[in-house]
């Protein structure tokens, strides 16, 4: 008869490898991560920035690189806000962190009508004050805790309400070309990140900035994608791959592949057919 304490230790080691590995590999396919980087590790509080700090820790101890790492928290004086909670966990687990204090609580409820989404501004001042700090501190690279069901949601978003193919890129040169932001998580699946944040017990802090308030459209796009999941295993996997796997000829954006310019050529060998993907899907 197994032991049951054992078994979930076992499936915990299986968890924690997985999460592991998946971020090796986003930090290796992408580059995220050089010798002599000083990371800047965004902890807003959340489940998913818990993780991304936990892992990168480890990955610090054994990587073949050096780099430093900075855990830094925006206060942005939400009434509530537990002050106390992230400060006492860093001391305790002996990483440098910095706390930045700006009152950007005032400035979105004096702009944004009450019941709005909030959302929106409140990201743009985060990051804003962000950028700000890490090129003040020599900060090299700016990770973010963004996991892979946030860039499908944001993905199906813009395609859904804004009528673009866009994502989260793993990686982003910031448009002023100043910061370099990474997000470790992008391959990890967020009901992983979940289960591993409650195993580990992390002192969570809910964002209360909005109450009780959702982003509606993102709510609706995360049931979507739970739901395929559920019904189709595997598909969000395929989906997530097709992100990585784009062929610009086989779209309709004329800025990304030069239809205008295209020529037949003479010297198209007899007996050789064409990969064309829209003839193939007709042909079935």
């Amino acid at each position: 008869m197994s032991n049951p304490v054992q078994k979930s230790r076992t499936e915990f080691n299986k968890l924690q490898k997985r999460l592991r590995r998946n971020v090796g590999e986003a930090i290796a396919d992408y580059q995220m991560i050089e010798d002599g980087d000083k990371l800047m590790v965004c902890l807003s509080g959340g489940k998913d920035s818990f993780v991304m700090l936990d892992i990168l820790l480890n990955l610090q101890k054994t990587a073949p690189v050096s780099f430093e790492i900075l855990a830094v928290n925006l206060d942005q004086k939400q009434p509530g806000f537990p002050e106390h909670i992230l400060p006492a966990y860093l001391t305790s687990i002996g990483v440098p962190f910095h706390i930045i204090e700006h009152d950007t609580y005032s400035i979105v409820k004096r702009i944004i009508p009450e019941g709005k989404t909030t959302c929106s501004l409140c990201s743009r001042l985060r990051r804003g004050t962000l950028y700000g700090f890490a090129k003040e501190h020599g900060i090299t690279k700016i990770a973010l805790g963004h996991h892979r069901d946030d860039i499908l949601e944001t993905y199906f978003l813009n395609m859904f309400f804004a009528g673009k193919l866009k994502a989260m890129p793993p990686k982003l040169l910031s448009d002023d070309k100043q910061n370099i932001v990474i997000r470790p998580l992008a391959y990890c699946k967020e009901k992983d990140i979940s289960q591993f944040a409650a195993i580990k017990d992390f002192p969570i802090i809910p964002c209360n900035l909005c109450g009780s308030q959702k982003n509606l459209q993102r709510q609706a796009m995360k049931e979507m994608l739970t739901g395929w999941d559920k019904q189709f295993p595997g598909r969000l996997e395929t989906i997530f791959a097709s992100l990585k796997n784009i062929a610009p000829s086989q779209m309709a954006d004329t800025q990304l592949f030069d239809f205008v310019g295209l020529e037949t050529s003479d010297n198209h060998e007899p007996g050789v057919i064409s990969d064309d993907a829209g003839l193939d899907i007709l042909a079935r």
